[in-house]
């Protein structure tokens, strides 16, 4: 499965509704670390088939980073049945994002 990339049209249906654990990344274009992290949410994405991985553009989804009150990025947020579980802020290594789920 490959990193999905959802607005706030289509949140609650991808993350909040979504019967499997979600990390959510909420990152920027611009950002270095972001860039970085992609390839180890994508690799994420393709080795388990039981966590939904996506991407949310604070740029262009700057209500839905307010309303999970991102205030640095990258920022990783696990959200199982509908709620936040976990977060992870910066650039970390695979094993962190692992050992969320």
């Amino acid at each position: 499965m490959a990193v999905l990339e959802v607005t706030g049209s289509n949140f609650n249906q991808e993350v909040l509704q979504s019967d499997v654990p979600v990390l959510v990344d909420f990152y920027a274009t611009w950002c270095g670390p972001c860039k970085m992290l992609r390839p180890t949410l994508e690799q994420i994405a393709a080795d388990r088939q039981d966590v939904k991985v996506i991407a949310v553009n604070i740029e262009d989804e700057d209500e839905l980073a307010d309303q999970y009150e991102v205030s640095a990025i990258p920022c990783v947020v696990l959200f199982k049945n509908g709620a936040e579980a976990d977060r992870s802020v910066g650039l970390v290594p695979r094993d962190a994002l692992e050992a969320m789920l």
